[in-house]
């Protein structure tokens, strides 16, 4: 790692740690991945990432292809085992964890809307699978009243008039609707990490902004802490109140509060021409 970068994870430490003392919520601490080692295809994928948050955070994160966004929230999902370092949500040491033990308190949206949900259940059902997320499951299970009044009402909250479709296969919805709802799913249990997978990169454009304003009311209101991938340098100004630049595998850039709201589209440009690699600048514009 560089001393340039060094000494900017240094200092994003050092300003999160001072902050009211209370327990971060995501520690992300020196982590290292290394994919074929060995080989002529040896990938550094994560060179020491250091990373802190703290409860209700929302994080964008950019960066050209390769540079790490996504191999970063696989290790916290706990996709697979890291090299070196720790992951530590909530104050409890996750590192050696694996995914499916992290389910009840990492949830994850993906890009392609046909992920997160099962096609050929209804919408109800749907939402009913992300209530047991993280629970113990049976052979068999109903939804009572009681879940069916509070899905229909969480539902109605996407303003997307599904409310009225609670019985329609979720193959029949639009891409849009499909990832509306996969993100209803995804906080349903109001989770301590939110992953946000370039979410609307499958979307167009009148759609991914109303995904978008939805990430915004839902994260808002559950004081989720977030972390958005995108390759959009609008959106990664627009939400949230961090924003994080890599390239090869490290952070080299980060700024919050008041400093990111100044930025600009090109100002992030200007910082990835003097910090990382100029044959990627064409992708973060």
């Amino acid at each position: 790692m560089s001393d340039k970068t060094k000494k900017t994870c240094a200092q994003s430490t050092e300003n999160t740690q001072s902050m009211a003392g209370n327990i971060p919520m995501l520690s992300i601490e020196n982590v290292t991945k290394i994919f074929h080692r060995g080989t002529v295809n040896e990938k550094v994928a994560l060179n020491g990432i250091a990373m802190t948050l703290d409860e209700g955070d929302f994080v964008t994160v950019i960066g050209g292809n390769g540079a790490g966004k996504s191999t970063l929230l696989n290790a916290v999902a706990g996709v697979f085992a890291i090299d070196s370092g720790k992951v530590i949500i909530d104050g409890i040491d996750v590192t050696k964890m694996p995914e499916h033990k992290r389910a009840s308190v990492v949830a994850r949206v993906f890009q392609d809307p046909m992920i997160g949900t099962a096609a050929s259940m209804n919408i109800e059902e749907n939402l009913a699978l992300a209530g047991m997320r993280g629970k113990r499951r049976t052979l068999s299970w109903n939804v009572n009243k009681k879940d069916k009044a509070t899905y229909r009402e969480l539902v109605a909250s996407l303003e997307l008039g599904l409310e009225s479709r609670m019985n329609a296969k979720v193959e029949l919805l639009s891409g849009g609707q499909r990832q509306a709802l996969t993100l209803l799913m995804a906080t349903l249990n109001k989770p301590k990490l939110l992953l946000l997978d370039e979410h609307t990169a499958a979307l167009d454009p009148k759609t991914a902004a109303k995904v978008l304003a939805l990430t915004e009311q839902i994260t808002a209101a559950n004081n989720q802490t977030t972390i958005m991938i995108t390759h959009n340098m609008k959106d990664a100004l627009t939400y949230g109140n961090k924003i994080v630049m890599m390239n090869e595998g490290e952070v080299i850039f980060t700024a919050q509060g008041e400093e990111k709201q100044k930025l600009t589209v090109s100002d992030l440009l200007t910082k990835f021409h003097e910090l990382g690699d100029e044959n990627d600048r064409i992708l973060l514009s």
